[in-house]
């Protein structure tokens, strides 16, 4: 017996939560945006009104604006929107406990076993959508379907406040005609090389033999014919706290270049601060961190490393992204950006095998002493309390990395 299986998709989902709380918004075109006097401004996410004029998400500030000078850019507030993702996982999971976050604004629902008591896929779908925009006053786009992968093209196909229904009677006629791209890990490079085979649409991947595709992608091949042909029976996971968030980090593009490893410490320490104070919230400890950098010719990489114990203390944080970055850099070009996050989460209550080399006592005093600045920051602001080292050069660190926190899903596999 086919499963029935849920995609809900909160609309334009920062933007609605910022207009919510503030009604003088809501008629006006809107976008969520970084701070564009340090050198990362760009479009994290708009509504409606503003796509009407053609604003994108990622493209820089000054280029929204060309395109819409009335547009309205307000900086990010993420506790707010954990907070109303919270609140929909808490509605999801009175129709069933397969709740799969995919991100803090979408999630896979499994409520098979529900239906006996609540109605088919549709009718929960529904009720859902409704009870959303009555409980919480923003809007979600639902698809309804046997498989994750179809679901999700769903929830993409109306927009917004919408249910879509595919199923093995109209997948062909729904899905099918549907560019290539809009298929789930079909990006810019996998749609380039499809179109390059006169493969456009999902219904003539679908109609390729897949021995074609095993040749051309290997074994990814497989996995884009299942998708197509809506053969995918990978299961919705039950609801886990940890899986909502895979990582915890910090990005940002500094004011001015990084010219060596002294400016990448500041930059660092003021990162990793934000970094464990945003872990430390969530009730979390990391075991491995990951540093991402690009410099000045715009070339990037990322490393990381897992550490023999998990952490949240912003020092240990930052030795590691320290070690990391001096055993892979060698300043053939300044630096432009720099990131730090953390994942391999656990919960910070969990019990470590303690060894005789560490000093568990100093970690938890200083683990103390984080946790007090955290108030201070919440109570007075981010700069209320500072390093002494980081006053050397207040230009370099003067940012506040918490309102450009960056929260990473879970990804699908």
């Amino acid at each position: 017996m086919d499963r029935t299986i849920l995609h809900c998709d909160c609309n334009s989902f920062y933007a609605s939560v910022e207009a919510l709380h503030r009604p003088a918004l809501r008629e006006k075109p809107l976008a969520v945006g970084g701070d564009v006097e340090q050198r990362h401004g760009i479009i994290l996410a708009k509504n409606d009104r503003a796509k009407r004029y053609g604003v994108k998400t990622g493209e820089a500030l000054w280029q929204a604006r060309q395109k819409c000078p009335d547009l309205v850019i307000v900086p990010p507030d993420y506790p707010l929107y954990l907070r109303y993702s919270r609140l929909c996982r808490e509605i999801f999971m009175e129709y069933t406990s397969q709740v799969e976050p995919f991100g803090i604004d979408e999630a896979w629902l499994d409520v098979s076993g529900s239906t006996g008591i609540f109605g088919g896929g549709p009718q929960i779908a529904e009720e859902i959508r409704r009870r959303i925009r009555f409980e919480l006053g923003i809007t979600v786009s639902i698809g309804v379907s046997w498989n994750k992968i179809f679901a999700k093209l769903g929830s993409d196909y109306k927009k917004p406040d919408a249910v879509t229904v595919i199923s093995r009677d109209n997948y062909r006629e729904i899905a099918w005609p549907l560019p290539a791209s809009d298929l789930l890990y079909v990006g810019p490079a996998t749609r380039r090389k499809l179109a390059s085979r006169q493969i456009t649409t999902i219904g003539r991947l679908a109609a390729v033999d897949p021995a074609n595709l095993r040749r051309w992608f290997g074994k990814w091949g497989d996995v884009l014919w299942a998708f197509a042909n809506g053969e995918d029976r990978a299961a919705v996971a039950e609801f886990d706290e940890l899986a909502v968030i895979k990582s915890i980090g910090n990005s940002c593009t500094t004011p001015r270049d990084l010219e060596d490893d002294g400016d990448v410490g500041l930059v660092l320490w003021v990162l990793a601060e934000s970094v464990a104070a945003r872990m430390r919230e969530q009730g979390f400890v990391g075991q491995t961190v990951c540093i991402s950098v690009r410099d000045r010719g715009l070339q990037s990489f990322t490393r990381q490393r897992k550490l023999p114990h998990p952490i949240c203390l912003s020092s240990e944080i930052t030795a590691a992204a320290m070690e990391i970055f001096r055993a892979n850099y060698r300043w053939d070009e300044p630096i432009r950006s720099i990131g730090v996050s953390v994942t391999d989460f656990s919960h910070d209550d969990i019990p470590v095998q303690l060894d005789m080399y560490d000093d568990y006592q100093k970690r938890e005093d200083l683990a103390e002493i984080e946790r007090t600045v955290d108030g201070l920051r919440r109570r007075f602001g981010n700069g209320c309390v500072r390093r002494a080292a980081l006053l050397r050069d207040t230009d370099l660190t003067g940012f506040d990395p918490k309102a450009d926190h960056i929260i990473h899903p879970v990804g699908y596999f």
